[in-house]
């Protein structure tokens, strides 16, 4: 997720022109004749002056532009070629520079203390081995189906705005649903249990501490607070990712060959439930220390990431960082996802549900019918938004209902409107009610997913 500290403030100011009253006419009367050569001499100055300073700047920005206007256009042109519609949307003010030796490693180590999330484990598997041999009463598959748990959360205190909570509560609502119809297990974590990882950070050390304390969990699931199921038929194909620890939606073009800051999303990921995930968490997290670590680290970022702008380090930038410093040891367990919306953005969705509904069907998970539906830039929650606060509620209010009515049509009941929150009947009762729930019972029906 992108954060309130990309926000820049601006406030501007003006001479106030108030008018003095001053009795002393024969005063003023002497100073202008006295001021009326002197006007002139400091005029002159003020010319040569001028003329002077003009020079010295045209020549400076000839020579600057001697070696930036062309690279610079290159850039923008690779940018809007290569990166997809609805990432170009996230503003950029840098460009990398290539660092031969990714040095975060040596500000961490430069600090007194050297953070950690806990006690270093290194046998995690054999100990989780172990303990579901001891406990088949809390098996890590149950129906054939890995054990997931979604995880998410929002921060201890109101929102800054009211109606922030009720758009929290509506989310809330919208991923029990999906999860009580899919099996899975949810946690929604409110406190900060770690004072050093505040902000984006704070998911680190929760997503440790329930895969220490949920051993007979398989994969943690990872979803921002600002995100929703929009697609409540559609199945994460976890066969898929049988070979890799960490799936996460992005763009191998971004990562790779660009290394973009936005080449992938860490509002929602599945983490596998092993010792190389420890592992990554652990070389993950000590770049979020509040403080002058995560200043440093975010300098390095900034220097090392195309188009990331110059503030703290953020957890994606951070996570991008590792994969590609440290290539050899994490990617082969990574898969980036991007053949459905495991994080779809929202500009250019939400105002498509109608034809969706028209033309598609739940199920497909892809632009078609999108599984997730996130509201990067609106932070509902916060004091700032990078979008118009009435624009991101109304589109939050539309993905919700869009969403709700997959849930409602069991019960023979929608929505009156994407926008209205009251509803309304669609099929009347009947003396066959298992007729029903049999045709619109989403548990029952096959989802279809692109290969």
């Amino acid at each position: 997720m992108f954060h309130d500290e990309l926000r820049s403030s601006a406030s501007g100011g003006g001479v106030s022109t108030t008018a003095v009253s001053n009795g002393g006419g024969r005063s003023r009367g002497f100073l202008r004749g006295w001021q009326i050569p002197n006007t002139f001499f400091n005029i002159k100055i003020m010319i040569l002056c001028g003329f002077v300073t003009i020079l010295v700047l045209l020549g400076t920005i000839s020579i600057g532009n001697l070696g930036s206007s062309s690279a610079e256009s290159v850039n923008q042109s690779l940018i809007k070629e290569t990166v997809p519609p609805i990432l170009a949307e996230i503003p950029s003010d840098s460009h990398s520079t290539e660092l031969a030796e990714p040095p975060i490693a040596e500000i961490i180590t430069s600090s007194n203390t050297t953070y950690t999330l806990g006690p270093r484990i290194t046998n995690w598997d054999s100990q989780r081995k172990v303990w579901l041999s001891k406990n088949p009463e809390f098996p890590s598959i149950v129906n054939g189906k890995a054990r997931i748990l979604l995880l998410t959360g929002s921060s201890p205190g109101p929102c800054e705005k009211p109606i922030g909570d009720y758009y929290l509560l509506k989310s809330v609502k919208n991923k029990i649903d999906y999860c009580r119809l899919h099996g899975i297990e949810i946690v929604y974590n409110m406190a900060h249990l770690d004072e050093e990882l505040s902000g984006y950070w704070t998911k680190l050390p929760m997503i440790r501490k329930l895969m220490l304390s949920h051993p007979e969990v398989e994969w943690i699931w990872w979803m921002d607070s600002d995100a929703m199921f929009t697609d409540i038929l559609f199945e994460i194909p976890l066969s898929r990712y049988e070979k890799h620890n960490l799936v996460i939606h992005g763009y191998p073009d971004l990562l790779f060959n660009q290394k973009s800051w936005i080449a992938l999303n860490t509002g929602i990921f599945l983490l596998r439930n092993c010792q190389w995930s420890l592992d990554l968490l652990d070389a993950w997290a000590p770049m979020g220390p509040k403080g002058p670590i995560r200043d440093e680290a975010g300098k390095i970022l900034t220097a090392y990431l195309k188009g990331r702008p110059a503030f703290e380090a953020d957890d994606q930038s951070a996570l991008i960082y590792l994969l590609l410093s440290q290539k050899d040891k994490w990617i082969d367990k990574v898969y980036v996802e991007n053949q459905y919306y495991l994080h779809g953005f929202w500009e250019g969705l939400v105002d498509r549900y109608e034809e969706m509904i028209e033309k598609y069907h739940p199920g497909l998970g892809d632009e078609r019918w999108p599984f997730v539906t996130h509201f990067v830039g609106c932070k509902p929650c916060g004091k700032y938004a990078d979008y118009a606060v009435d624009r991101c509620f109304k589109s939050m209010e539309r993905a919700f209902n869009f969403a709700d009515n997959q849930v409602l049509k069991l019960y023979g009941f929608s929505h009156r409107g994407l926008l209205s929150p009251n509803v309304k009947r669609i099929r009347n009762e009947t003396v066959s009610p298992l007729e029903a729930v049999d045709k619109f019972d989403i548990r029952r029906m096959h989802a279809e997913t692109k290969p």
